[in-house]
């Protein structure tokens, strides 16, 4: 794998990244929901904070940063988008712009939807994307500025990139994302038993992120919304998959 990523818990259910390249040493945090068990890793490993990536300006993604730099200076990057509402920005970025950890490429997706100018990262040689409150295991983030159709688009974007992918999203959310996703395709096999590995790994208090899009794809229903069997059971048949989306996460901001 092209970076060591590791998964870093913060506050009640928030993930943080840090992202390192074994071949120069240069470490990325994605998101600092909360400074003290990100720099108590690092003090830890001994990784070298070279960037912070920040993928929207909610404050539980970007809270902890003012501590850890002070700490650990590095350059930070988000999108130009959303300036006004990010910490301080050394760099700023829009969809398809580069970016760097080291000798690591990957590149800049708008994901807005969740929220104006939310952005993800992806990283096509480590097989990573950082997707915060976009795509999420089971799920998507709640649509707070954006449109219905539009956090449809920004999803099917991710739902483009190779199967393999691990996708890091921002929060613990999977075991109630499953309990909603039964409601929407209970009769999907590869949904069950996703539900009974995660409600085991929760139970046991290992983390359930990253998940691979490959899973995504077969059980997550905010992917599936061009799928006859979710559709049919939705009284939609043949109905246009945004339409069915908008249904759908409907539905999950009243479970």
């Amino acid at each position: 794998m092209a970076l060591e990523i590791a998964t870093i818990p913060c506050l009640d259910d928030n993930y943080a990244f840090l992202a390192h390249d074994t071949a120069t040493g240069a470490t990325a945090l994605i998101d600092a929901p909360e400074a003290g068990p990100i720099m108590a890793f690092l003090d830890e490993t001994g990784w070298l904070l070279s960037d912070v990536f920040l993928t929207h300006h909610h404050g539980d993604h970007v809270q902890g940063l003012a501590d850890i730099l002070a700490r650990f200076p590095a350059r930070v990057t988000g999108a130009a988008a959303d300036v006004p509402r990010l910490p301080a920005l050394d760099v700023t970025v829009k969809e398809g712009d580069r970016v760097e950890i080291g000798s690591v490429e990957g590149r800049v997706i708008d994901v807005s939807g969740h929220t104006q100018g939310h952005i993800a990262f992806y990283f096509p040689d480590a097989r990573a994307a950082f997707t915060a409150d976009s795509l999420m295991a089971l799920g998507c983030g709640r649509v707070f500025e954006g449109t219905m159709p539009q956090m449809h688009d920004s999803l099917q974007k991710l739902a483009a990139l190779p199967e393999d992918t691990l996708i890091f999203s921002g929060h613990e959310y999977t075991a109630a994302n499953g309990k909603f996703a039964l409601t929407i395709d209970p009769d999907n096999p590869d949904l069950i038993s996703r539900v009974r590995s995660v409600d085991a790994a929760t139970a046991e208090g290992t983390p359930t992120v990253p998940s691979t899009l490959a899973e995504e794809l077969a059980t997550n229903p905010f992917l599936r919304a061009d799928d006859p069997a979710i559709q049919a059971h939705l009284g939609m048949e043949d109905a246009d998959p945004v339409d069915v989306f908008v249904e759908i996460r409907t539905r999950k901001n009243n479970f």
